[in-house]
């Protein structure tokens, strides 16, 4: 169920950095992060495609509510969301890569399939 790690923010503070996580992935396919954030986005970022993937105005209004950038929208309705047309789920993927140097928390890769 997307939502229920804390990842020591407050909620605010949370909502707004996967707001712009999603924005930053769809915007450029891929995503550094630690594994963590990664498995939270996941979920997020595929229901942002399957939004896409209706595309009607109430779809579009839905996603424009969260994302951030307009040009990430349109992007997502015109070029992401056709490709995964008969794909049902699964649009993203973690990949782990492993501690990251000055804290040694574990980091992945996040992109879309």
């Amino acid at each position: 169920m997307p939502g229920t790690r804390k990842l020591g923010r407050p909620t605010d503070q949370r909502i707004a950095m996967f707001r712009s996580l999603t924005t930053a992935l769809l915007a450029n396919g891929k995503l550094v992060t630690t594994v963590q954030k990664a498995k939270e986005l996941r979920s997020i970022a595929d229901k942002m495609i399957t939004l896409g993937k209706k595309n009607t105005l109430h779809s579009r209004r839905q996603a424009l509510s969260y994302i951030t950038d307009k040009e990430v929208v349109f992007k997502l309705f015109d070029e992401i969301a056709p490709k995964y047309q008969d794909r049902n789920g699964g649009y993203t993927r973690v990949l782990k890569m492993g501690p990251r140097r000055g804290d040694a928390a574990e980091m992945a890769v996040i992109e879309l399939v």
